[in-house]
Formats: structure tokens, sequence, C-alpha cells
């Protein structure tokens, strides 16, 4: 009892919020998990910082390949990695929040069991297009978006590549047309 009275004499007699009263805090970092990730074989963290001044933000993402439940039953290990800037659509008080345009290069490299029994490498990059909308509540963040870009490398037998899908619907296989969409959730600091 007798140490827990000097340290008292540290806490903070003010707090900061209670000088902003009525104003929510604009944010300028967030960290997202990207919603049923795990579900498709992988794990994928994202770390977003703010640039106000020019009302964009740059965005990079990593993923672990085998951390997540697989759902193609090939045993995959290996990474993905992102990076996309933001070019948000009209201004709002809030940094990290609003309509926006995204560059994005993503990069994929894991190894799986193929058809034959042995281990394939899959290999791939592509340049995105994306649209998308980022909501902020307080602390809370969610991000949507959708986007297709153009691919190249040694594709994968599933044409699932952990942080982008090659087009394959309507009986066309188009290997270097990539589509990508997802939804990240966040806490922004």
């Amino acid at each position: 009892m007798g140490m827990l009275i000097p340290l008292l004499a540290f806490l903070p007699t003010d707090l900061k919020a209670s000088d902003n009263v009525g104003e929510a805090p604009d944010y300028k970092n967030s960290i997202k998990l990207t919603f049923l990730s795990w579900f498709s074989g992988s794990t994928k963290l994202s770390y977003e910082r703010a640039f106000s001044k020019w009302n964009q933000s740059g965005e990079i993402c990593a993923s672990l390949i085998s951390a997540g439940y697989d759902k193609y039953h090939n045993d995959p290990m290996g990474f993905t990695l992102r990076y996309g800037h933001k070019f948000f659509l009209g201004r709002d008080e809030i940094s990290l929040k609003g309509f926006y345009l995204r560059p994005e290069f993503v990069y994929s490299r894991y190894n799986y069991k193929g058809r034959s029994g042995g281990r394939t490498l899959a290999e791939m990059g592509t340049l995105l297009g994306t649209v998308g909308y980022q909501y902020v509540y307080k602390r809370f963040l969610a991000d949507f978006w959708v986007g297709g870009g153009y691919a190249v490398g040694s594709p994968a037998e599933t044409r699932y590549h952990h942080g982008f899908e090659l087009w394959h619907w309507f009986g066309k296989d188009v290997p270097i047309l990539a589509m990508s969409f997802s939804i990240r959730l966040g806490i922004c600091f």
C-alpha cells in the first residue's frame, strides 16, 4: 500500500479527451485484420497511415499462407505482400474515412501439394485498381473494397493466390486477369 501512493503521483491529472469535448479525434493510423481471411487459408494483417494534408493514405498488408483453414486441402505454405496507396474522394473531418480509389501491387509466393502429389510453387504478381469505402466510428474501422487488374507469374492450380484470384468463370480461364475484394476490420490510433 505504501508503494501505491508514490506511483499515483505519476498518473496524469488532466486527460487529453477533456480538452476536445465534443470533437472526435482524427486518428492517423490503423491496424486491420482481413475479415474471414482465416477461412481462406491465410491470416492477413494491414497497417495504414493517413497523409491528411493530401487526403491520401498508404497501406501495407502481409499475410501468412498456412495460418488458416485450407479449403483446397493442398497444404499451402508461403506469404503475400501488398501495398496500396489510397486517394480519398472528397474531404472528411476524419482522415481515414470515405470513398477511395487505390492502385495496389500484390506479390504472392507459396508452395502447395499439386495434383501430381509433389510440392508445386505458385508465384504471382499483380497490379490492381480498386475502389472502396472506409467507415470509421470512434476507434473502430471497417474497410470494404473490390478491384481488378493484370497478373503475371506461375499460377496455382486453384487460381487462388491468397490476396487475389485469377479469372475462371463462365467457361473462360484468363490467367492474366486478377480480381480481388475484401472486408477488413480494425482499430484506429
